[in-house]
């Protein structure tokens, strides 16, 4: 056998009516390295290039340039090196060959750099994990996108008592952190899901949140805590916080967990400062319709909890104010839910007329 590749694979080009000049130049590009003159190749996928940026190193000359409806190619060179450019919409694929790595790295580099265009602002999207188990694939996580919106906007959805203590939650930093475990709790249908998705929105430049759909799961599968617990560490997550949710863990967190839930909640308190959670930016957020009286007092003891608010209803004053009418809000105020239900004219079967029961109110 020949030990040189281009003897072995010999490079023949066919081109008919069907191929554009896009396709030739491609076709092109692919010369010196199936023949081993640039053996070396690089290459990088840029989502938004600026408008202004031709991707090409300094003394770059052009070979090729072609362009089609909806897809341009240029091919360049320079000492050692060559370099394909497809560009299409906002985006690009820069490929560059050379004599060495070291040069196609450095080639690649002078072409790329400072190209990337900023995303466009989107101020109501907020990317949200989610976790759940799939009978297919085990442990699997989700993204989308969740309309989120500013604290100040929905600040008015809440009481005097829980409004100061979100604010402080919203200016959290990593700098500030000072606890692992954020729990949520009160009445259902106070806003206490309407405050996380804000609160994602207010963390995003550096908290990745997640939601876990499947909590009871959670802390009774070992492999599925650990892969949560590990993570992902890929891109842009490198180096981030993250915000596990876990919604509506009453029977988790009360006191007398320990008794009906087996290892759940020790599990739970290993991630957020026991060993488990050692060397890991993991917070857990927790929400719950649970009285603080109920709550194990392992979970709220002093140093735990980076915020415990107990999330209720406004007073009579303030669901007024929010309403802009009196009518249908009672003497001790309302929920959140119960407002928006009033503003729509409606009042759902789950909200009764007094709020003894264990099933009042909404959520939301």
């Amino acid at each position: 056998m020949s030990a040189n590749p281009q003897d072995a694979l010999p490079i023949r080009l066919n081109v008919d009516d069907s191929d554009s000049p896009s396709d030739v130049v491609d076709a092109l590009f692919l010369g010196r390295f199936a023949t081993g003159e640039q053996p070396y190749s690089h290459s990088a996928n840029i989502d938004r290039v600026k408008a202004a940026s031709t991707l090409l190193p300094p003394g770059a000359s052009v070979l090729r340039a072609a362009r089609d409806d909806d897809r341009s190619a240029t091919l360049a060179e320079g000492e050692g090196w060559t370099l394909l450019v497809s560009r299409w919409n906002r985006g690009a694929d820069v490929t560059v060959t050379a004599t060495s790595a070291e040069l196609a790295e450095r080639v690649l580099k002078q072409a790329t750099d400072g190209a990337q265009d900023d995303p466009e602002p989107q101020p109501e999207d907020v990317t949200m994990g989610f976790w759940y188990v799939s009978p297919r694939r085990g442990p699997y996580r989700t993204t989308r996108q969740i309309s989120a919106g500013t604290w100040s906007e929905v600040r008015q959805n809440y009481t005097a008592p829980v409004a100061d203590a979100m604010d402080k939650l919203m200016k959290t930093t990593p700098e500030n952190i000072s606890g692992r475990l954020l729990l949520l709790h009160g009445p259902p249908g106070t806003g206490k899901t309407s405050a996380l998705r804000t609160l994602a929105r207010s963390w995003r430049d550096w908290c990745q949140v997640d939601c876990v759909l499947d909590p009871e799961r959670l802390f009774t599968d070992v492999g599925y805590l650990m892969d949560i617990a590990i993570g992902e560490d890929e891109g842009t997550a490198k180096g981030r916080w993250r915000l596990l949710l876990l919604e509506d863990c009453d029977e988790l967190i009360r006191g007398e967990a320990k008794h009906t839930a087996g290892q759940a909640l020790s599990r739970l308190l290993n991630l957020t400062d026991g060993l488990l959670g050692q060397g890991r930016n993991v917070l857990v957020g927790v929400t719950t319709n649970e009285d603080l009286e109920r709550l194990h007092p392992a979970v709220v003891r002093p140093g735990r909890c980076l915020a415990r608010i107990e999330v209720g209803a406004l007073t009579r004053a303030e669901s007024v104010s929010w309403l802009g009418t009196p009518d249908g809000v009672s003497r001790e105020g309302a929920t959140l839910a119960e407002l928006y239900a009033l503003r729509r004219g409606t009042t759902p079967p789950s909200i009764p007329a007094t709020r003894d029961g264990d099933d009042a109110g909404l959520y939301l």
